[in-house]
């Protein structure tokens, strides 16, 4: 009996002096200042200076994503001593403080090895000169990665070849094993996923061309775990009710990219049966057609005399899904009354005739195919600004 009174004692004074123990100045070094060590860490505790804060090397309880204390970035809710660890920097507390928002940053001939990791020119904030090249590698933080996210908060490289569309001066280049993905110009606000595969890595490369004086890119690079993936076949993948798409380098003097064969998908959420899609403004939509086709009518004269027309045939082109299989016509725009245009070109979505330019659909999923190949003929860049449109879901109606 005594024994288990003693032993309970001995419980009770752990439990009451343990928290004291820990709560003891051991180190002298600040590692809330991102300008020590790690590894100088361990120092003589016979020094008369103390920390001013709690050395907290408690795990985290959870793992979240975080806003740093300027409100701007995110980063990732961890121990103090593991973001030094990873190579990042604590911009705030969370966790109730028990952690810090950790923030990794990047730049070229550096690896990515953290999730939501920021990639930035190496004179970030400042613009960056006189560059030829910048390589990174991306590595996945698990092997059940299955995407990668690109957030373009900055995103400004030399513009396409105006006549073609070709990136021929600056080209960012994604490559794993099985595909690749380039791009070029003024992209800022847009994004990409880029499948894995069975790809461990993954190479991002920029050939720059010493034509263009400046540069200036901000990148977002998460990962994207095998459950959270988007659906196959998206570039691009949209949520909410309401939202503004474009294709890549939609830009004043700018004009869409070539080769360009890719989904932008949106989800269609819950409560909502069908979706509407009108230009951004005035000159939102301009993807010039590139070839005629005569198409032959019914003469007024008699006899079986045949009267033509022309019609433009849209190499370049947005696909968007009809409502039904009934009067769809591939390849023609507003061909006959009533019926449905598969494919878009030209410089309106809508006929000229429309007073209001807006396109509905309760195809489901909601998705716009982009398809631009490579450039025919001699074609305004004027005319191949590309797309912008703002969409809108509406209700069920039950």
């Amino acid at each position: 009996m005594k024994a288990k009174l003693l032993l309970i004692n001995g419980l009770y004074l752990c439990l009451i002096w343990l928290p004291v123990i820990f709560l003891l100045p051991l180190q002298e070094v600040d590692i809330w200042n991102d300008n020590v060590d790690p590894k100088e860490l361990l120092i003589e505790r016979n020094s008369s200076q103390r920390l001013p804060r709690v050395l907290n090397f408690f795990p985290v309880p959870f793992v979240e994503e975080c806003k740093s204390n300027d409100g701007r970035r995110r980063g990732i809710c961890m121990n103090t001593y593991e973001c030094r660890i990873q190579e990042g920097k604590s911009h705030g507390f969370c966790a109730l403080g028990f952690g810090v928002c950790c923030v990794f940053t990047t730049t070229c001939s550096q690896e990515i090895f953290n999730n939501l990791t920021y990639f930035v020119n190496p004179n970030y904030p400042d613009w960056t000169t006189g560059m030829s090249s910048c390589q990174a590698k991306i590595k996945k933080t698990d092997p059940d990665i299955a995407q990668m996210r690109f957030d373009f908060i900055h995103f400004n490289l030399g513009q396409p070849n105006r006549t073609t569309g070709i990136c021929e001066e600056d080209v960012f280049l994604l490559k794993s094993r099985n595909r690749e993905f380039q791009l070029c110009g003024l992209n800022n606000g847009q994004h990409v996923y880029f499948d894995m595969e069975d790809s461990e890595e993954l190479e991002l490369t920029m050939t720059l061309s010493k034509k263009v004086v400046t540069r200036f890119w901000e990148i977002i690079v998460t990962q994207i775990p095998f459950i959270e993936r988007t659906p196959p076949g998206c570039l691009q993948f949209f949520t909410g009710t309401t939202g503004v798409v474009q294709t890549m380098n939609f830009a004043d003097n700018g004009r869409h990219l070539a080769n360009q064969d890719y989904n932008i998908c949106i989800r269609q959420e819950e409560g909502y049966c069908s979706i509407a899609y009108e230009p951004c403004h005035e000159n939102a939509f301009r993807i010039a057609p590139n070839n005629e086709m005569d198409v032959y009518e019914e003469g007024s004269g008699d006899g079986d005399d045949l009267d033509s027309r022309s019609i433009d045939i849209c190499n370049d082109k947005i696909v968007l899904p009809c409502d039904s299989d009934e009067l769809i016509m591939p390849g023609f725009m507003d061909a006959l009354p009533g019926s449905c245009s598969l494919e878009h070109c030209g410089l309106s979505l809508c006929p000229t005739n429309s007073e209001r330019c807006r396109i509905e659909s309760t195809a489901t999923p909601f998705n716009i195919a982009v398809h631009f190949g490579p450039t025919l003929g001699h074609v305004s860049p004027d005319d191949n600004l590309g797309m912008c449109l703002q969409y809108e879901q509406q209700p069920c109606e039950y």
